[in-house]
């Protein structure tokens, strides 16, 4: 997935809303897009921290390897410091790869 090598901004920044509405014609249109996008993003990350996450479970509840296991706190900290996914769809959108159509009645 290309989440993890994009130049979306990892903090709050102010965006223009007439950038973001030249793709669609229409700031609403824009955030609908931006919004389903950024779930589908969000649902591949969290699939993706699941199986890795997965590698290191247990069958048993041990108290002592909960608090001692590195690789998971590393993992986890890696995809808290990745780019929220709004930041980017957004990033996305500004770059032209999201494809966006309107169904004909």
């Amino acid at each position: 997935m290309s989440f993890k090598n994009n130049n979306a901004e990892r903090s709050t920044v102010t965006r223009d809303t007439i950038d973001l509405e030249q793709t669609t014609g229409n700031i609403y249109e824009s955030i609908v897009v931006l919004s389903k996008r950024a779930n589908q993003i969000s649902s591949s990350m969290k699939e993706e921290l699941t199986a890795k996450l997965q590698e290191f479970a247990s069958s048993t509840d041990n108290l002592e390897e909960i608090f001692e296991n590195r690789e998971q706190i590393e993992i986890s900290r890696f995809y808290e410091k990745l780019p929220k996914p709004v930041a980017v769809a957004i990033e996305e959108l500004k770059e032209g790869q999201i494809y966006t159509r309107k169904n004909q009645e």
